[in-house]
């Protein structure tokens, strides 16, 4: 078999590069915490533009006061903003949280629905967030969830060529085995924390930096800009 290099042709290279990163990262998981599918939807809604650390510190006591869809169905906007005011956008999340408890309740008799489809319409959920739910709370892979660290080394790595999600998506699962899809994404967040920051890339301590074009531009050791917003 043809050693993968940078020049290789990209569903190689995204292959490889997904089997190093799960060797050097094998505990790479979904790193939000949830008991069940809705709580894990609510801490997905609540993510956005906010880290997962500081939606694990919110969500404890959020569902301690509102344990259940049916809790938060009858919560007032108030009473969920003062919640999760910590998380930022608190308005438009408490909206969000209290429309998807009302859509799960009275549109799927009170269970996370399971399709893309259905999902996308529950308020405040749009398709990242149902490939988080489906890939990580079902085991169900219907794409590939694309946030700041998938979408920064995928375009460093040469894999995508646009910072726009949904594209960068479809260019993704055009590359990867169904099998793959949901783990990339915890995978590139582990290598995008540990090792590809978006202040800084550490080339020469990277287990991929071979299979990287902004590698090979990059003198070894030095830093590179960022090609894509933090997460």
């Amino acid at each position: 078999m043809p050693r993968v290099t940078r020049t290789s042709p990209p569903d190689a290279r995204a292959r490889t590069v997904f089997r190093r990163l799960r060797a050097e990262y094998p505990d790479a998981r979904c790193s939000l915490t949830f008991a069940s599918p809705w709580e894990l939807l609510v801490a997905t809604i609540l993510s956005a533009q906010c880290t997962d650390d500081r939606v694990n510190m919110v969500t404890p006591g959020l569902f301690r006061r509102f344990p259940s869809p049916e809790a938060f169905a009858g919560a007032t906007q108030a009473e969920v903003e003062e919640a999760i005011r910590s998380t930022g956008f608190f308005r438009n999340k408490a909206r969000s949280l209290i429309g998807a408890a009302r859509a799960i309740l009275h549109d799927h008799g009170g269970e996370v629905p399971r399709t893309m489809d259905e999902l996308k319409r529950v308020p405040g959920a749009g398709r990242k967030t149902a490939n988080v739910v489906l890939g990580n709370a079902y085991g169900i892979a219907e794409g590939i969830a694309v946030d700041t660290h998938a979408s920064r080394l995928s375009l460093r790595l040469g894999l995508t060529d646009t910072p726009d999600p949904v594209r960068a998506e479809r260019e993704l699962m055009a590359l990867l085995p169904r099998r793959m899809w949901t783990d990339w994404t915890h995978l590139l967040i582990a290598h995008g924390r540990a090792v590809c920051t978006s202040r800084k890339a550490y080339c020469d301590r990277c287990v991929i930096a071979d299979l990287c074009p902004s590698a090979a531009r990059t003198p070894r050791g030095s830093a590179r800009p960022a090609r894509a917003p933090a997460g």
